[in-house]
């Protein structure tokens, strides 16, 4: 398996992404991934507010719901909450950019486009954002939307090692390979916006397609819940843990 991180030159507000793609990435093999920051997704779609914005506000306009916090507004938009509603101005050369629309037809027609063009059907495409995990400090790489691929690998009822039924695992294997992704292209001034994963056995369907909040769960159904409504999740970290 390999993770091939593509450096580019400063992508353009405005530009086509397919084009862009093509210039960078000479070859597209059967069964590559294609993980494309949501960024360069968004200046593509011209998601850019010229200085002079209001952030705070444009956050709201961005979300369903929002929620004070000391550190910024905590935005849901669909299923998925994040800081700010993704509204971001770092690397934006004092602009704010924000997420792209309609990511999940977007990366579609995306995959549709770069498959044709380099005459590979079972290309998938994901379009990488970061998030921050709860209780965990440091943000991480997710799939902000995908295409070409299906998200979740039941092993429900498959056997572990010693034969016995697997109850309750469901890997996220797009939120992984997008982790992996982000890894290599980094998040600040690496200028590595794209990144072709090859050789993951990942299940394909060339018209599946979905975005972060079809992988969400309700607040009723978290785990972690639990630990917030108990209070334990405010312990100190220093506790040893006990088995």
């Amino acid at each position: 398996m390999e993770i091939i991180p593509v450096r580019t030159r400063l992508f353009q507000l405005g530009e086509a992404l397919a084009p862009f793609v093509r210039a960078h990435v000479p070859e597209l093999r059967p069964g590559d991934v294609l993980a494309v920051t949501s960024k360069i997704a968004a200046l593509s779609q011209g998601r850019v507010l010229t200085p002079g914005f209001d952030k705070r506000r444009v956050v709201r306009d961005e979300s369903e719901e929002t929620a004070e916090t000391p550190w910024c507004l905590l935005a849901r938009r669909g299923g998925d909450w994040s800081a700010n509603a993704g509204v971001d101005e770092s690397n934006g050369d004092g602009r704010l950019i924000l997420l792209p629309s309609a990511p999940k037809a977007s990366a579609a027609a995306w995959r549709r486009e770069l498959a044709d063009a380099y005459g590979v059907p079972d290309l998938a495409l994901i379009l990488t954002d970061t998030r921050l995990v709860p209780l965990r400090r440091g943000t991480m790489g997710v799939a902000l939307a995908w295409a070409g691929l299906e998200p979740i690998v039941d092993y429900v009822g498959r056997p572990d090692l010693y034969g016995r039924p697997l109850k309750m695992t469901q890997a996220n294997v797009v939120h992984a390979l997008a982790a992996a992704a982000v890894l290599a292209m980094g998040e600040g001034a690496e200028r590595v916006p794209l990144a072709v994963l090859r050789g993951f056995d990942v299940p394909r369907r060339r018209d599946a397609a979905g975005d972060v909040g079809d992988l969400a769960v309700l607040p009723t159904d978290d785990l972690y819940r639990f630990a917030y409504a108990s209070g334990t999740a405010s312990d100190p970290l220093d506790k040893p843990y006990a088995p």
